[in-house]
């Protein structure tokens, strides 16, 4: 007869996995989009870590959605064909020959890396980008910067067909034009308009910084939209955070619950965020 030993961490798991009770119940059924990228992007490692995640999240009850970014792959697909970039006021000019790259980049290599962790992990992923179904039509954000596109229409329903079936979605931030143009995205903001065309429980979105910090330099966990806007207006809240808190504000404005700035070096940070009560990062609600 084979004895065993109570470890103290099998306990402590335990007592993880029963505490957790109340928020699988909570989310049974939720659709939580993600925005991926930054740390959870840079190895096999962590993407295997982010996809097992995934793949509990679905096995558990919950519709995730991936919306992945990839601008270090793109940039290094530039720099390997030679195709040299202009700036306008600090931002990529996206001409066709550079669209051309990108959508290849994002809407394969990424996308396919991502949808095959997700499979090793026993989930169904399927890969997709705005232009697949009518997902995403854009509107041209700025003609100085060529193919950045803007969300105009949103039809979700191919999301709705593939959570039946219990697929994951990974969607490469690129949107089609009103005349057949294929557009780049900024992925936060793609994924706060998928995230509000499906009124999501909650948007996520991961980032290689802790969170929101107050004027102390504290990570503030939870803000209401004002509290947002008066850090902005004061310059708390400024630079590369700004884009994040802005697609925030007008995701819990079109109807998703919840959006939180995630702190993507955590390993297991969705399942901090939704499973547990100290979260991983700073949730924003509406007033």
């Amino acid at each position: 007869m084979k004895k065993q030993h109570m470890n103290r961490d099998w306990i402590a798991t335990a007592a993880t996995l029963s505490s957790a009770l109340p928020y699988l119940q909570r989310y049974d059924g939720a659709i939580v989009v993600v925005k991926l990228g930054g740390h959870a992007m840079g190895s096999d490692e962590a993407m295997d870590t982010f996809a097992r995640d995934m793949v509990l999240l679905r096995q558990v009850g919950v519709n995730p959605v991936i919306v992945h970014g990839g601008g270090p792959m793109i940039n290094a697909m530039l720099d390997k064909l030679e195709i040299k970039s202009e700036f306008v006021g600090g931002k990529r000019v996206t001409d066709k020959a550079t669209m051309e790259v990108v959508e290849m980049v994002l809407s394969g290599l990424v996308n396919k890396r991502i949808v095959q962790a997700i499979n090793r992990q026993g989930g169904m992923g399927v890969g997709l980008s705005g232009k697949d179904a009518n997902l995403i039509t854009c509107d041209q954000t700025n003609p100085d910067l060529g193919f950045v596109g803007t969300p105009a229409n949103m039809d979700a329903s191919v999301l709705h067909h593939l959570f039946e079936k219990d697929m994951i979605p990974v969607i490469a931030p690129i949107g089609a034009g009103r005349d057949g143009e294929t557009f780049n995205i900024n992925g936060d903001t793609a994924a706060g308009a998928v995230a509000s065309a499906l009124k999501a429980d909650r948007l996520l979105l991961l980032t290689d910084v802790a969170g929101v910090k107050n004027a102390e330099g504290d990570v503030v966990t939870e803000l209401k939209a004002t509290d947002v806007e008066a850090m902005t207006r004061s310059g708390v809240i400024a630079g590369g955070m700004i884009p994040k808190t802005e697609t925030a504000l007008q995701a819990v404005r079109n109807g998703v619950r919840a959006c939180t700035i995630v702190d993507g070096r955590v390993q297991n940070s969705v399942l901090l965020e939704l499973f547990t009560l100290h979260g991983a990062g700073s949730m924003i609600r509406p007033d």
